[in-house]
């Protein structure tokens, strides 16, 4: 059985007098930090380490929090499943306490987003509820599609109506969800991957598994159904930014080309609008490794600046790779202002750090 759960830390460095943020000096804030727990490290899983480390300095790092993690964010500058839904549920809220208790000491520099099982979304939605207004986290990340069913194989996704009271809990909270990507089942990486086993891991799997949830979301017409939901996607949107113009061209279906799956399914896709004006009201990407800076300007054109804040993916990659890119690189690309914007900014503003 594969085991998804991963718990991601918000971590900042900027000066703070109380839950308010100073937005002066160097401070980054950045999104995508893995941490886990001893009974978790399994899920490495295709996940390779940074260059310069090995393996077992991977897992260390994925421990740890107050050492060679807060060590390297003052040193460049970074401010702040299962398939049997009861195991994954009490799994999900002890590591949610046990975070809470880590980061307990030191919460100017650490925030949490919430693990969740998404078997039940009642039960999610409750879950949510208690780590943002009891423990102060600061939103939820989900792992791509929730497993279920006796053979571990029956995905279940939350573009679906059974999933409209946890979206509804997300936004009576007015917090995000960072969806992220996860190590797919077997059968589906087998039959896609068997060819170019290579590809299975975040060169190509990831992005493409989860970009096609992302756009279900989309499609579907949560969004629709919930105008002031906020979603952060990594990666630089995990390929979907760069492809917008040709996804919104497909918004009808000729019906003299549909599959047989698709003449189930009503000729129009859900969603009122297109995918574009949703990467304007609702989605947000991260530059969690990826650091391409012309990627970044097209970007910044398509869906603009005010979508997009800086993250690393660290310990997957080193943090003063992050804090390279963005401090040497891109001030002869970006304004001070932009600069800023992209570093802070926006994160302070999605996450409710102002409040």
């Amino acid at each position: 059985m594969r085991q998804v759960f991963s718990i991601f830390l918000v971590v900042c460095a900027t000066a703070v007098t109380s839950r308010k943020w100073n937005n002066t000096g160097r401070g980054l804030i950045a999104f995508e930090e893995a941490w886990t727990v001893p009974g978790l490290l399994i899920q490495v899983g295709n996940t390779p380490p940074a260059e310069d480390q090995t393996l077992a300095e991977l897992e260390a790092n994925l421990l740890d929090v107050h050492n060679q993690r807060l060590t390297q964010m003052d040193q460049n500058g970074i401010d702040f499943g299962f398939s049997d839904p009861a195991t994954a549920e009490a799994l999900a809220t002890s590591v949610n306490d046990v975070l809470a208790a880590t980061i307990s000491n030191n919460t100017m520099r650490f925030g949490a987003f919430a693990a969740l099982s998404m078997h039940n979304a009642t039960q999610a939605a409750q879950e949510l509820k208690r780590t943002v207004t009891e423990l102060g986290f600061v939103g939820a990340l989900l792992n791509d599609y929730q497993q279920s069913g006796q053979d571990n194989a029956t995905l279940l996704y939350y573009d679906q109506p059974e999933y409209d009271v946890f979206w509804q809990m997300v936004v009576d909270l007015d917090v995000p969800v960072y969806m992220h990507p996860r190590v797919g089942i077997d059968l589906l990486t087998n039959l896609e991957y068997q060819q170019a086993v290579w590809l299975i891991g975040p060169g190509q799997e990831f992005a493409v598994t989860l970009s096609n949830h992302i756009l279900g979301i989309c499609t579907n017409g949560v969004f629709d159904r919930f105008p002031t939901l906020k979603l952060i996607v990594g990666h630089l949107g995990e390929r979907i930014t760069s492809d917008l113009f040709r996804i919104d061209e497909q918004k009808e279906i000729d019906p003299d080309f549909r599959t047989e799956l698709q003449r189930q399914r009503p000729a129009g896709m859900p969603m009122k609008l297109n995918v574009s004006s949703y990467w304007q009201t609702n989605l947000f990407e991260t530059t969690s490794g990826n650091f391409a800076t012309p990627l970044l300007k097209f970007h910044i054109d398509t869906i603009g600046l005010d979508r997009i804040m800086f993250s690393i993916d660290y310990p997957y990659v080193s943090i003063p790779e992050g804090a390279q890119w963005i401090d040497e690189t891109l001030p002869d690309v970006l304004s001070p202002t932009d600069l800023l914007k992209l570093k802070r900014e926006t994160a302070i503003q999605v996450l409710g750090l102002d409040k």
